[in-house]
């Protein structure tokens, strides 16, 4: 089902000139009320009247998450506090928090994007959705409740924690859409096995992951266990929170990005220049419709590639491949690249492996080291050691041939790595210590 027919079908020149003009409005807005943007805008020596084409998006300025630290926490509101609603907030745990408003208008239009991500995952108004995001500051919870209202859904508020609980919740209710962290799924099935309770005996059909990358690998291994369908949704809480797209349910091919709400662009995070169509890159997104805070190319550090091939499902908008590593979250061992769902990727195609995994980095003497750890299943974690410590080379091997970084490999027992109730933790990073 598509939500909003006339505006997610629009043709591709009819949709491009919707986003110049609000792209010039936005522009004239953050120019006039936000010091911050008058400053960088005058910096780079352009005006909002410069703003002809969509390609002259590129001359403006990058806003950086330290932006909005530094103005912590109402200094880059567009409007005055009388007319901002609502806060939302990062938990600041590698930093001071980053605060971002709305207004009504702004929390109107977050629900009807996200009940089009639900939509075009597959749900309707008869549905039963179970939001086990955190509610509160996180804009994960209150998101997906507002969107699964607006879609006219029955709405299971129930938050993050409480595992068995919510094993139990899911039973008793019949729930049919899920909505949680892929990583959080996972925990739910090991604790729902715990109980007695099988996933696939439910009237559960959908998920709806997102707020962590994730790979293919995880995703099958999801639907697998859990017998239903697992789609990716997309968001981050300095641009508005979840619904900034979502795959849809016939293709699973990449995230329909709500484009007549945030232009979209990839860049190269080094050189900071567009890369040519297709390639690879950072997203960087531009509110066009934001109100209270708006951001002019919001430097999201997540790496992906934007693909404008049309879509089975008939739907216009650009998807958004599936994001599998952050500009921020790159390791660099010994002069490579690595990004931990590089290394998911073999540890999921590897039978008796668990998609519970840490990436542990220290320094000896001058020389950074890796370690993977990995849960076994129960099955394997019984079979001999000199088996467990043939995996253990065949998996170091499989990493060191395809990433080109060697690698320590360390089989953990079941249960061995700390859980998660929202995002998993992959990195521990010990070279500071």
């Amino acid at each position: 089902m598509i939500f909003d027919m006339d505006i997610e079908t629009l043709p591709r020149e009819e949709l491009e000139a919707l986003q110049l003009k609000r792209l010039q409005t936005q522009c004239e807005r953050v120019y006039a009320n936000v010091a911050f943007y008058r400053r960088a805008f005058d910096e780079a020596g352009i005006k909002p009247a410069d703003i002809k084409s969509l390609a002259d998006l590129r001359y403006l300025p990058f806003t950086e998450k330290q932006d909005l630290r530094n103005h912590y926490p109402f200094g880059l509101f567009a409007v005055p506090k009388d007319n901002v609603v609502r806060v939302h907030a990062s938990s600041g745990t590698t930093g001071r928090a980053t605060v971002v408003g709305y207004t009504q208008r702004d929390i109107n239009i977050w629900g009807r994007l996200v009940a089009r991500c639900f939509a075009a995952a597959g749900a309707t108004r008869r549905d039963i959705i179970h939001v086990a995001y955190g509610y509160g500051l996180f804009t994960g919870g209150l998101g997906a409740h507002y969107g699964a209202e607006e879609l006219g859904a029955i709405t299971v508020p129930v938050s993050g924690g409480g595992t068995r609980r919510q094993a139990m919740l899911l039973k008793d209710f019949g729930a049919t859409v899920l909505c949680c962290t892929p990583s959080y799924s996972l925990v739910l099935y090991e604790t729902a096995l715990e109980a007695g309770i099988d996933f696939k005996e439910l009237p559960l059909r959908v998920g709806v992951f997102g707020a962590e990358p994730w790979t293919d690998e995880m995703r099958r291994d999801i639907e697998t266990k859990m017998g239903i369908k697992a789609i990716d949704i997309y968001g981050l809480s300095e641009v508005m929170g979840p619904g900034v797209g979502i795959e849809c349910a016939e293709a699973q091919a990449g995230a329909h990005l709500m484009e007549d709400h945030f232009l979209c662009e990839v860049i190269d995070p080094v050189t900071k220049e567009p890369v040519a169509p297709g390639e690879a890159g950072e997203l960087v997104i531009t509110t066009l419709t934001k109100e209270a805070q708006p951001v002019i190319r919001y430097r999201t550090r997540d790496i992906t590639r934007l693909v404008y091939t049309p879509c089975k499902c008939g739907r216009t908008f650009a998807r958004m491949q599936r994001v599998h590593g952050r500009s921020d979250d790159m390791l660099i061992i010994r002069g490579v690249n690595v990004f931990p769902s590089q290394i998911e990727s073999i540890l999921l195609e590897t039978e008796g492996l668990t998609p519970h995994y840490q990436l542990v980095v220290r320094r000896d003497g001058n020389l950074d080291t890796l370690t993977v750890q990995v849960e076994v299943d129960e099955k394997l974690f019984s079979d001999e050691i000199k088996n467990l410590q043939r995996l253990e080379g065949k998996i170091q091997k499989n990493i060191k041939e395809f990433l080109g970084v060697t690698a320590q490999v360390k089989l953990v027992e079941p249960r061995a790595i700390q859980r998660s109730e929202g995002k998993a933790k992959r990195i521990l990073d010990l070279r500071n210590e």
